[in-house]
């Protein structure tokens, strides 16, 4: 087998991978945040985990593939090791930031669950005490 199919075969099994198990443990863990959002309605939580996902796995997989193709000479295992690393290094970063985004996603919808369920004006005077506790402080 040619250095340069060993690499993508190795690459695809990799990033696949990869975005398997995160895919997973989102999928897992998410659905907590999800049910606390959704004011503990488990049915939708898992409605909109599922498409999370789905989406998860559209947006990495499509990447993956899109980083397949290489216009390097691949010679060797050193090539091969050389030029895998560096693209599983940029999918795993990829992989990182949609993980963080879907943190962010999952820490936007938990907050804004919270402020809809307090009573109006509950968030005001810990506000105040807040910034007094810091103009205090300087």
């Amino acid at each position: 087998m040619n250095e340069t199919l060993l690499t993508y075969a190795l690459y695809l099994t990799l990033a696949v991978s990869m975005t398997i198990w995160v895919a997973r443990m989102l999928h897992r863990n998410g659905r907590v945040f999800l049910a606390e959002c959704f004011h503990g309605n488990r049915e939708l939580a898992d409605s909109v985990n599922h498409l999370l996902v789905a989406g998860f796995y559209l947006v990495n997989t499509g990447f993956a593939t899109l980083g397949l193709r290489t216009s390097e000479e691949v010679a060797g295992a050193r090539g091969v090791l050389e030029v895998l690393s560096s693209k599983m290094g940029i999918m795993l970063l990829v992989l990182g930031g949609m993980h963080l985004l879907n943190l962010c996603l999952f820490a936007f919808l938990r907050r804004h669950a919270r402020h809809a369920r307090q009573p109006a004006g509950a968030e005001v005077m810990p506000r105040v005490r807040r910034a007094a506790n810091v103009l205090d402080t300087l």
